[in-house]
């Protein structure tokens, strides 16, 4: 993947968070701990993809610049923090059982995605061959989304306590 690309998908996903933040109708608080979330979790993906290509799992090769890593960096926490505002909805509305069926999706939905890409633009991602790879990735969905999650959380509040939240009946 080139700088340039790096650049336009970012922009792409830019616009998708921007688009999430109106239709959640996130508060300010809410959409800062998103992004931190996406940044705590765009370096733990960071970590995952030296430790799978170190294990021979796929191979994600980088621009040999200086500035490549850190735009891949804060482009992966854009494409992760509309992520974490969908998943605050899904908490607010559906509780924990929301959340755990949002992440199994994810676990399931991930790989696939990947593997769509890595066939339809070769020269961002190859995929070793067999099952490892594909638990690896899935491991690595789910991992991202409960740890942006749990750092949004921690930042912004339970999701049940912001002023859209269903209340019980009096």
């Amino acid at each position: 993947m080139t700088t340039l690309e790096m650049l336009v998908v970012t922009g792409l996903y830019m616009i998708l968070l921007v688009a999430v933040i109106y239709f959640t109708r996130a508060t300010l608080r809410r959409v800062a701990g998103a992004f931190v979330g996406a940044l705590a979790a765009s370096l733990m993906a960071l970590g995952v993809i030296a430790l799978c290509e170190a294990l021979g799992l796929w191979n994600i090769p980088f621009e040999p610049n200086l500035y490549f890593l850190p735009i891949f960096y804060l482009g992966t926490a854009i494409t992760l923090a509309p992520v974490y505002l969908i998943t605050w909805r899904l908490a607010r509305r559906f509780g924990w059982r929301g959340l755990a069926i949002f992440i199994g999706i994810v676990a399931i939905i991930g790989p696939p995605r990947d593997y769509l890409y890595a066939i339809t633009f070769p020269a961002w991602m190859v995929f070793a061959p067999g099952i490892a790879p594909i638990l690896a990735d899935s491991a690595a969905y789910v991992s991202m989304v409960v740890l942006g999650h749990a750092v949004m959380r921690v930042i912004s509040g339970p999701a049940r306590q912001d002023r859209l939240a269903r209340q019980p009946p009096p």
